[in-house]
């Protein structure tokens, strides 16, 4: 059975780092395109960040470029999203997605994405 575990969420302070990792097991992880989702309080799921299962592609969402950074470790079948200089507006539930769209425009595929439960990150003023 394939499990999606996130982890890493908190409680942090404005200009702070949180880093999340997602830790993928009973799967074949390093031909995975792999991918962090979110949905703020009141708001729609929205992409992240996506990362190919050979590393070659890496994209962001366009208002997290140059402070968040997605990475995977095959070895470790885990993916991590180092979250930097945060600020309140990226409070949110962070999904880890097995199989990701690698674009923020491409679309979901429900019948071959696998999803984790999410981890909380919280910014306070």
């Amino acid at each position: 059975q394939v499990q999606v575990a996130e982890s890493g969420g908190g409680l942090v302070q404005a200009g702070g780092s949180l880093r999340l990792s997602c830790e993928v097991s009973g799967r074949t992880f390093n031909r995975d395109d792999m991918g962090w989702y979110r949905q703020a309080p009141g708001k729609k799921r929205e992409f992240v960040a996506a990362m190919s299962w050979s590393g070659s592609i890496i994209n962001y969402h366009g208002n997290v470029k140059g402070r968040f950074t997605i990475s995977r470790d095959n070895a470790k079948n885990t993916v991590y999203l180092q979250m930097n200089n945060l600020n309140p507006v990226v409070t949110a539930i962070y999904f880890c997605v097995v199989d990701a769209p690698l674009t923020p425009d491409s679309p979901n595929n429900p019948l071959d994405e696998l999803w984790g439960q999410g981890t909380t990150a919280t910014v306070s003023p």
